[in-house]
C-alpha cells in the first residue's frame, strides 16, 4: 500500500460503487476496448452509456461526491474511485472540485472520457509546443476554453487533448465522472505551471482506496 495520505482506506479494485448504471458503462468500455483500437472511435461508441450515467440520479453515494480536506490536488478537492481494474488498464472516478476552486494544470496519460454530472465547471486545455524531451519543463499554450454543464462530455486523448485544468464555476461543487484508460490517480503524471515552464511530477492518489507499489 502507498502513502495516499489518508486514514480511510477501503476496498482496493473492482467495483467499489456497484450499481446497473455503472456496470452498463465498464461492460461498454471493456467490449469497446475490445472492438476499436482508434482512441476516437472508442470514446464515440461510449458516448451513449455515458450519457445515461449522467442522466441517472442516485447512484452516487455521498461519500463520493464530497471535498477531501487531504487532497493531494489541493482546494479540498476529492478524487474517489468507483471502478479499478487490477490490471491497471481502466478505472472510473468521481472528481468533486469546490465552488472557486480549480485542479492544478495536469496530464492524464491515457485515453479517456470525462463528464459532468453536477455544477458546472470551465475547462481549460493547452499544447504543448516543445518536444518532451526535457522532463522538468514545458513550454504550453492555451489551445481551448469551454463551459461545462451537467451532462457535457468531453474526450482525453494523449497528445493533443491530454494537459488541462478545470474550475468550478457554480455556486456549489462541481463533480465530473472520469473514464480512462489506466489507474489514473495511482500513475505517475504531471503538474504543469505555464507560467515559469515547470513540470512536476504528480500523483494525486484516491481519497477512498490505496494504490500499490
Amino acid at each position: 500500500m502507498c502513502d495516499t495520505g489518508h486514514a480511510h482506506d477501503h476496498g482496493a479494485f473492482g467495483f467499489l460503487v456497484d450499481t446497473p448504471e455503472v456496470r452498463t458503462l465498464i461492460d461498454e468500455a471493456r467490449r469497446q476496448m475490445d472492438g476499436f483500437a482508434d482512441y476516437p472511435d472508442r470514446v464515440e461508441a461510449l458516448k451513449s452509456a455515458f450519457a445515461q450515467l449522467l442522466a441517472s440520479d442516485g447512484w452516487l453515494p455521498d461519500d463520493f461526491a464530497m471535498p477531501d480536506s487531504a487532497s493531494r490536488m489541493g482546494g479540498g478537492i476529492g478524487q474517489y474511485a468507483l471502478y479499478r481494474a487490477e490490471d491497471g488498464s481502466l478505472c472510473l472516478f468521481s472528481l468533486v472540485v469546490p465552488a472557486g476552486a480549480s485542479t492544478p494544470v495536469h496530464d492524464h496519460l491515457a485515453w479517456g472520457v470525462v463528464g459532468v454530472y453536477r455544477g458546472e465547471q470551465r475547462e481549460t486545455v493547452y499544447r504543448r509546443l516543445d518536444d518532451g524531451s526535457d522532463e522538468t519543463r514545458a513550454e504550453l499554450e492555451i489551445s481551448r476554453e469551454q463551459s461545462l454543464r451537467p451532462g457535457d462530455l468531453y474526450a482525453l486523448i494523449p497528445p493533443t487533448d491530454d494537459i488541462h485544468y478545470v474550475k468550478t464555476v457554480s455556486d456549489t461543487a462541481s463533480i465530473s465522472i472520469h473514464l480512462l484508460a489506466n489507474d489514473t490517480a495511482c500513475v505517475w503524471r504531471h503538474k504543469f505551471d505555464p507560467d515559469s515552464g515547470i513540470v512536476t511530477p504528480f500523483r494525486s492518489g484516491y481519497a477512498n482506496a490505496p494504490c500499490v507499489e
